[in-house]
């Protein structure tokens, strides 16, 4: 039996579709979700849905009953992963799990990403408590940019303060594809994969791919840290998570995102979903017909 963490966030929905794909009977997956009140649409699929909350060890207990192979997803607490991370890990050797899959981040044990520290603390977890572990240490997310697209295709601008890093981003299908091909095939004990996309691609160029495939003239305004803070903390981020992108932005100038190893590529078996085919998808969500108007 597999168990999927954080079923109905948008990783896990795409690892639950890429693991039924690949032909696992739908009444041997377990959606473990926070409220299972909103995973009616799994249940509909024939999945078994149990709670699962991170910051209540046990309902991770229950969840993880009899399951073979768990894929531990990350929470988006920053702040408060590491407690929560233990916990989930601590369900899970319990239930005498097989082998746990766990979304880390690129490089966590030797990078300085701003973002590291908690998955560095959690991977070294894992490796004390003797579970058969694999790593998926995902690298960046094309979609994170969704926001960015529909503010350009409004006024015309990218904002930030990467400068002409470079950063290797894949899609959300990519890497479910990865950890449905971790949870559903054998070989994965003590793993560690470095994923990314096959091509790193900087701001301006983002923002030059947005310009073809809208119609739309965007540019990319490089700004600096505190130019940044200043223009995100206008819009309505507070100035802590300001602060914190701003991090993310010099860590991006400095190269920490934009590493190729094609371990993501490998691993699915096919090359990973370039920038302009997903950036054509966000273009069109963001120029649906709610955002048309009156």
């Amino acid at each position: 039996m597999i168990v999927i963490t954080g079923a109905t966030g948008h990783l896990g929905r795409l690892v639950i579709d890429a693991v039924l794909q690949r032909g696992v009977p739908a009444q041997q997956v377990v959606a473990a979700v926070r409220e299972p009140q909103k995973a009616s649409a799994l249940a509909a699929l024939g999945l078994q849905i149990r709670e699962a909350d991170y910051d209540r060890p046990d309902t991770l207990t229950r969840a993880f009953d009899g399951a073979d192979k768990v894929l531990q997803i990350s929470g988006s607490e920053v702040g408060r992963r590491v407690p929560q991370h233990k916990a989930v890990v601590d369900a899970a050797k319990t239930a005498g799990v097989r082998l746990l899959a766990y979304t880390s981040v690129l490089h966590a044990d030797s990078t300085t990403l701003v973002i590291a520290p908690e998955h560095q603390a959690t991977e070294e977890y894992i490796r004390s408590c003797g579970l058969a572990f694999s790593l998926l240490r995902n690298g960046w997310y094309t979609e994170n940019y969704g926001q960015a697209v529909r503010q350009a295709l409004a006024s015309g601008t990218i904002i930030g303060a990467a400068g002409e890093g470079r950063i290797a981003s894949a899609s959300r299908v990519d890497y479910a594809a990865a950890a449905a091909a971790v949870l559903t095939t054998e070989g994965h004990e003590k793993t560690i994969y470095e994923l990314s996309g096959d091509t790193a691609w900087t701001m301006s160029e983002l923002a030059a791919a947005v310009t073809d495939i809208s119609g739309v003239q965007v540019g990319y305004k490089d700004l600096n840290p505190d130019e940044y803070i200043q223009a995100i903390t206008g819009a309505g981020v507070p100035e802590p998570v300001a602060r914190t992108l701003a991090q993310i932005e010099a860590d991006i100038a400095n190269g920490l995102l934009s590493d190729t190893p094609g371990d993501l590529s490998r691993l699915i078996g096919r090359p990973t979903t370039p920038l302009r085919d997903t950036i054509t998808g966000l273009v069109k969500v963001a120029d649906g017909p709610a955002n048309q108007p009156a």
